[in-house]
């Protein structure tokens, strides 16, 4: 679709529904205000065997690590080790202990990662009305720092979307809805509940692991939730506090109908305050979960404390 064509985010979303002033004028965590202790116990009956699952991909991997494009990715780097010792240039401690020591430089947002809900805009507002001049220099307001203190913990539900296609990863581009969520929970016989973090498998994380990182960039479109006013209303309706995927963008790429770029980060995060988590690693969890046949977990997480950040790396604890 021709640029010119495609409408403006606020054209697109006019009469979106929004939970703007619902929690309040000062609120920055949106959506995961439904996470009450109710919602935690909810969670915590869902354990029946106490196996653990961790959600992040390895960060600063020799091989690579799955970024957006135009990202650099994840670099780890020794300050100290047995190096320095044998040419003389360690620090001396009393007993002569001695030490390694290395730094990470990366993007907030290149390992698996919680957006903050100002991260993406439109209309020169962010969630909740505040000014988008806010993050000049850092986030104000909305930033995932207070994500991070308040830490989020409930009831969460896998619904594997690339098992449901009988595939091993959805394709470029290949798009779902809301009732396509609802088919697959119904073929795996759990129920999407309200107050759910929903957790979505398409296997395309796991498969840049096991291609050429070249055609797996290459005319970069994610498989993914496609925009309706129809599946945002779903998302209003069942109160969404948390959307989880083994994606980078959380949803398709670039809308097939309208042209929009990241509609979803506008409707859901901007306007509903849904929490977005990107980047999950979801095959080792769906893999156990076909196994059992349990599909509900407590779900368990707590970005980095990162002032002002647009974003910060997660590890996800799943419990079955």
């Amino acid at each position: 679709m021709e640029s010119k064509n495609v409408p403006l985010v606020a054209e697109l979303l006019r009469d979106a529904p929004k939970n703007w002033g619902k929690w309040g004028p000062d609120d920055e965590v949106g959506s995961l205000n439904y996470l009450t202790r109710a919602q935690v116990l909810r969670g915590v009956a869902s354990v029946r065997s106490g196996k653990t699952f961790t959600l992040q991909i390895q960060m600063g991997n020799p091989a690579g690590d799955p970024v957006w494009p135009g990202r650099s990715q994840a670099r780890r780097l020794n300050v100290m080790d047995k190096g320095h010792y044998l040419c003389g240039k360690g620090p001396k401690f009393p007993g002569e202990a001695e030490y390694a020591d290395d730094m990470m430089i990366m993007y907030l947002q290149g390992s698996t990662q919680y957006d903050a809900l100002g991260h993406v805009w439109y209309g020169d507002q962010l969630w909740n009305g505040y000014d988008a001049k806010s993050t000049i220099g850092g986030l104000e307001k909305a930033s995932v720092l207070p994500i991070a203190e308040r830490g989020v913990v409930g009831r969460g539900v896998l619904i594997d979307m690339a098992r449901h296609r009988g595939k091993d990863v959805l394709a470029p581009g290949e798009t779902f809805t809301h009732l396509d969520l609802l088919a697959a929970a119904e073929m795996q016989g759990v129920r999407i509940e309200k107050h759910d973090i929903l957790v979505i498998r398409t296997g395309w994380i796991g498969s840049f692991y096991k291609r050429d990182q070249a055609e797996f960039y290459r005319e970069f479109v994610e498989p993914g939730l496609t925009y309706s006013p129809e599946l945002v209303e779903w998302f209003h309706r069942m109160e969404i506090p948390n959307l989880v995927t083994d994606t980078i963008a959380n949803e398709v790429t670039v809308d097939p109908v309208s042209g929009v770029a990241l509609p979803l980060h506008n409707a859901l995060m901007r306007n509903l305050g849904v929490a977005l988590t990107e980047i999950a690693q979801l095959d080792p969890l769906a893999a156990d979960c076909a196994d059992d046949q349990q599909w509900t977990f407590l779900y368990t997480a707590a970005p980095l404390k990162v002032v002002n950040g647009s974003g910060a790396p997660v590890n996800p604890v799943v419990i079955k």
